[in-house]
């Protein structure tokens, strides 16, 4: 472990408490919030049977933040727990790309770190390739070069830090131009009081360090990741009436985006008459892909977009899957978006379509 600082912050010892020896299983938890009670998508549910039971039974998440097309990437996970999804991207990136999961809780790390060999024999491959790191995520800039991953993933632990923009400008940092962050998080309508942000019970259950979500944009915005992406949006249902009491009428939200480095993003949705169209060829989704919740393509039908979104699609490893028309020459104003958003309304998600 390499910060003095951080060994000694009392918050961070009650997480580790928290997850090491208060909870043991699922079932411990007092609230939804660090749980998905979503249905995992496909390109996901068939490799998970795949996975040790171990691994799977200690899993805390409140999101599904694995994105599609990793195959051969080097791809880091944030807060990696017993490595649930560490295991999973090591299917999905293939023998040639590489996972490495770092995390601060000794407990869960060791259950990741013990089966690295028998993952690989089940996956068929002859060299492991994954690595577990312990070690607070604060530090991952002495384990890795800038601009040398091509993906960040991370499950409901960046609400569990104390300071989040430093994380997010360090996860910028070792990202490619191209390269995404792409996680769940937990998130909250309003300012968590500081007295509540401290309670032992509330941090651990994820609530406690949650985010305002709008302050969360503009970090992101701050440190580099303009125009923020949800992928998918679900209002945590709270029913524990001691946590009740404790948090009053905060609406809490588990919330997945997706942060792009990518140079030329404006702040917002203009419109220089891009078109794309999707060929259909990222396995796992032949008929449809979806960018994000106010972005869903059809195989072979031509959509109007963004300009943001039409660096999204051309200068990422999405490039290869979509023929995008158009330049950016002539400027026709706001981009009014008409992308129909099937899952959720605009009021829910908090930002229209496209911005």
């Amino acid at each position: 472990m390499n910060s003095d600082v951080l060994q000694s912050d009392h918050s961070y010892d009650s997480v580790k408490e928290y997850y090491g020896k208060v909870v043991q299983k699922t079932s411990d938890l007092k609230t939804e919030a660090c749980c998905s009670t979503q249905k995992i998508p496909h390109h996901l549910a068939e490799v998970l049977p795949l996975i040790n039971a171990e691994i799977k039974d200690k899993y805390y998440g409140c999101g599904s933040p694995i994105p599609m097309c990793l195959e051969n990437l080097k791809v880091l996970d944030l807060g990696c727990g017993t490595g649930r999804d560490c295991y999973v991207m090591s299917k999905l990136v293939g023998e040639r790309g590489f996972v490495h999961g770092i995390d601060m809780t000794e407990n869960q790390i060791s259950v990741a770190k013990k089966h690295v060999e028998a993952q690989a024999k089940v996956f068929g491959y002859s060299v492991p390739n994954v690595k577990f790191i312990f070690d607070y995520i604060e530090n991952i800039p002495e384990y890795f070069e800038r601009e040398s991953l091509d993906v960040v993933t991370s499950n409901c632990v960046i609400n569990l830090t104390e300071d989040k923009e430093a994380i997010l400008r360090s996860v910028y940092q070792i990202l490619k131009f191209g390269g995404e962050m792409y996680f769940s998080d937990v998130y909250t309508d309003r300012r968590v009081p500081k007295e509540m942000s401290e309670d032992p019970v509330l941090r651990g259950e994820c609530l406690g360090g949650a985010l305002y979500q709008r302050d969360f944009e503009r970090i992101a915005g701050k440190v580099g990741f303009s125009d923020p992406r949800i992928v998918s949006k679900r209002t945590i249902d709270v029913s524990n009436k001691e946590i009740q009491n404790l948090v009053g009428n905060i609406k809490f939200y588990s919330i997945t985006y997706r942060l792009w480095k990518l140079e030329d993003l404006e702040d917002g949705c203009e419109d220089y008459g891009h078109i794309a169209v999707y060929n259909g060829q990222i396995p796992g989704s032949p008929l449809r892909f979806e960018l994000d919740a106010g972005h869903v393509f059809d195989k072979n039908k031509s959509e109007n977009v963004c300009g943001n979104t039409a660096i999204m699609l051309c200068q990422t490893r999405f490039k290869k899957h979509f023929e995008v028309s158009g330049s950016f020459k002539e400027h026709l104003g706001k981009f009014e978006a008409h992308t129909n958003i099937e899952r959720h309304s605009q009021s829910e998600l908090g930002n229209p379509p496209c911005c």
